[in-house]
C-alpha cells in the first residue's frame, strides 16, 4: 500500500490503476480507524480492483466548540489496519493541500432539505463541510464506487443526494453499522468515554431497538414511543440531542402511512456525543 500526500501524486497513482483497466473504489475517513472502517475497505475491495482510502480531519465540518484540535490522529496504526483490509493507496493530505486558498474563499457544496434537522440542526454547517470535502475527494479520485457507513445515516443520505443531483457517475454503497458485543456502534469518539460511561453507552441502541420492536408490532403512536425513549435515556444518564422516526429516503418526519422508516438518535454522555440508528422496513413484516 502506498501513502501519498498530494493531489498530484494521488491522481497519478489512480491514473496508473485506471490505465490497467482497474475499477476504482474510494473510502473517505478521518482516521483513528476501527473495525467499522475496516469493513468499509473490505467492502470496497470486494467491489473494486483498486481501493483508495483517505484520511483527512476536515476542519470545515467541525463547529467552533467541537473536538477538531483533540480528534485522535493515529496514522501508523491506521496504515496497518488499512493494509490488512485490502487498501492499495492511502491519501493523507494536510489542510493546505485540501484548501490551498483557505476555507473562507472555498466554494461550498450545500445539499438542501435532507441535511436540515437531526445532526444538521445540532451542528450548523456540518453537512456543508461534509458535502464539500466529499465532492473534492470525488473529483480528485473520480472513483467508480465509494463506500460509507450506515451509522452516519443522515450523512449517507446527504451524499446519495449529492451524487444524484450533480450527476456524478459514482455508485454509493452503504455498509451496515459494526457494533461491539454489547451493541454499541463503533465510533472513533468512543475513546473519549471513561469506563463508567462506556458501560452506560449501549443504552442508546437498546432504546432504539425497543422503539423499533414496538413499531414492528404495529404501534403507530410515534410521539408516545419517542417520549418514553427520551425518558429512558435520561434515566440512564444520557442527555438526548434528538430521538426521531423519519421516512428513510427523504428523512422527512414519518407518518403512519410510511413503511420504510429509520429511527435516529443522538445523545450526550458526559461531553461525548453518540449517534446511532435503526432502519425498519415495515413492508418486510
Amino acid at each position: 500500500m502506498n501513502t501519498v500526500k498530494t493531489v498530484r501524486e494521488l491522481r497519478a497513482a489512480v491514473a496508473r490503476a485506471r490505465s490497467e483497466g482497474k475499477r476504482i473504489g474510494l473510502v473517505p475517513t478521518m482516521g483513528n480507524l476501527h473495525s467499522g472502517h475496516a469493513a468499509l475497505v473490505t467492502k470496497a475491495a470486494q467491489r473494486a480492483d483498486f481501493v483508495v482510502a483517505t484520511i483527512f480531519v476536515n476542519p470545515m465540518q467541525f463547529g467552533p466548540n467541537e473536538d477538531l484540535a483533540t480528534y485522535p490522529r493515529t496514522l501508523a496504526a491506521d496504515q496497518e489496519r488499512l493494509l490488512e483490509a485490502g487498501c492499495h493507496l492511502l491519501f493523507t493530505p494536510n489542510v493546505e493541500e485540501m484548501y490551498p486558498h483557505g476555507m473562507a474563499d472555498q466554494t461550498v457544496v450545500s445539499v438542501p432539505v435532507i441535511s436540515e434537522g437531526l445532526c444538521g440542526a445540532s451542528r450548523p454547517g456540518h453537512f456543508d463541510g461534509v458535502s464539500t470535502v466529499v465532492s473534492k475527494l470525488f473529483n480528485m479520485v473520480q472513483p467508480d464506487l465509494a463506500v460509507f457507513g450506515e451509522k452516519d445515516f443522515q450523512q449517507l443520505a446527504v451524499i446519495r443526494a449529492l451524487v444524484r443531483d450533480l450527476n456524478m457517475p459514482i455508485q454509493i454503497i452503504g455498509e451496515p453499522t459494526v457494533r461491539a458485543e454489547d451493541g454499541l456502534a463503533l465510533s472513533s469518539r468512543n475513546g473519549y468515554l471513561n469506563e463508567e460511561q462506556r458501560a452506560t453507552a449501549p443504552v442508546l441502541y437498546k432504546v432504539i431497538q425497543q422503539i423499533g420492536a414496538a413499531v414492528d408490532n404495529g404501534d403507530k403512536n410515534f410521539v408516545t414511543l419517542l417520549d418514553a425513549g427520551k425518558r429512558q435515556l435520561e434515566a440512564a444518564g444520557l442527555r438526548p440531542d434528538y430521538l426521531e422516526i423519519r421516512e428513510a429516503t427523504s428523512l422527512k418526519p414519518a407518518t403512519e402511512q410510511d413503511s420504510d422508516l429509520v429511527i435516529l438518535a443522538a445523545a450526550f454522555l458526559g461531553k461525548t456525543r453518540l449517534i446511532d440508528n435503526l432502519h425498519l422496513n415495515r413492508e418486510q413484516h
